[in-house]
């Protein structure tokens, strides 16, 4: 890199992490949430959950300040990346040796990335929300940060066999694993209990190259008929964005484009909120603050998966399931898809939209995306 090229790089994650690190503190003071910037819904993952605080707080949660000030101290000290924290278990199987491999190369470069790049005071996120994504199996002493369109879906499913709460992952219905409320979120526990689960349980999560996970979204969300996102996100793009809109797109919101759809991630007076489904992986799982001790990718799900399952002692039978959960007759988002769409947006949108996720790209070692369509 040029001198130049490295100023601007430095330039680039010094504002990211400004926004990562301060970005709306002062909601989450006790006694301070800011009711205006609720949920739309806060029901289930497929109804959004923008990136606002989640309405699942405990019962007096904010009645003793002193306690949660020691608690968030003994907090920092077990999870902001005093050293790193691979798995205990070894499995003494050669056809899992360039797995685990892959494993201690990945969670070596997030390291190195945070201890480069983060410092442990300039963390001002509430602790329930830096939890908020988190979802909790306790019998295998498991916890999974979900990201969205990076196989969230069939992780729940998994997460309810490996509970008891179903006996095969292929007879999970969509609805029962967003709207069911069978699997618990770590946020909805004491702060005692949230701490003791963050030191001694297994902390996994799955990230996917972010265009591929920004373009699945908008395909999964628009590109289908859909009652939540085209009244709520459409209407409001399409209203903002479209200069020659007919009667018929602002009423049902349906039918936005990807052009549009980048406008409004770009823009900083956005006319609705954030979505988890293209939030920054950085904002829902906070990976630089929270000790991950395993680091999947949706471009090897099948085998990082199956091999954590073999880790944690799940059922031998239990596999992790390949199948599409909906929309199963359109292509999957790959690398060429995504320059499809790419190639309809300026150049400069391009650039933006690679910047808007340029920490995740960079604290998961993925390489630059699609400079050309």
């Amino acid at each position: 890199l040029s001198v130049f090229e490295e100023k601007r790089q430095l330039q680039i994650i010094n504002q990211g992490l400004k926004l990562y690190y301060t970005e709306e503190p002062a909601r989450f003071a006790a006694g301070n949430l800011d009711k205006a910037s609720t949920p739309l819904t806060a029901s289930g993952h497929s109804q959004g959950g923008a990136s606002t605080f989640p309405g699942s707080l405990s019962p007096g949660l904010f009645e003793e300040p002193q306690k949660i000030k020691l608690l968030l101290k003994q907090f920092k000290q077990a999870n902001v990346l005093p050293a790193m924290h691979p798995l205990d278990t070894f499995i003494k199987d050669d056809h899992w040796k360039a797995t685990d491999e892959i494993q201690e190369k990945r969670r070596s470069f997030l390291y190195d990335f945070c201890k480069k790049y983060i410092r442990e005071n300039r963390s001002r996120i509430h602790l329930l929300r830096m939890v908020s994504r988190i979802y909790v199996e306790d019998k295998h002493k498991l916890l999974y940060c979900e990201v969205p369109k990076a196989g969230c879906s069939n992780w729940k499913r998994v997460l309810m066999v490996l509970g008891g709460l179903a006996e095969s992952a292929a007879n999970i219905t969509h609805n029962a694993v967003h709207y069911g409320k069978h699997l618990k979120k770590l946020d909805s526990y004491d702060l005692k209990e949230i701490h003791l689960r963050l030191k001694t349980y297994t902390k996994v999560i799955f990230v996917r190259d972010p265009m591929e996970r920004l373009v699945s979204a908008f395909r999964d969300k628009f590109e289908h008929p859909n009652s939540y996102y085209h009244p709520v996100f459409g209407k409001a793009i399409i209203k903002k964005y479209r200069h020659d809109a007919d009667k018929e797109s602002l009423t049902t919101g349906s039918g936005v484009k990807f052009e549009e759809f980048i406008q409004y991630l770009l823009d900083s007076r956005r006319p609705i909120g954030m979505d988890i489904h293209w939030e920054q992986i950085n904002k829902l799982c906070y990976p630089c603050i929270i000790n991950y001790n395993f680091i999947g990718k949706f471009e090897t799900l099948e085998e990082d998966a199956n091999y954590l399952l073999r880790l944690i002692g799940a059922p031998e039978g239990l596999t992790f399931p390949n199948f599409k959960d909906r929309h199963s007759s359109d292509e999957r988002t790959n690398s060429e898809v995504v320059r499809q769409y790419l190639a309809g947006i300026p150049a400069t949108d391009r650039q933006k939209t690679y910047n808007f996720y340029y920490l995740d790209y960079l604290m998961f070692n993925y390489t630059a995306p699609y400079a050309e369509p």
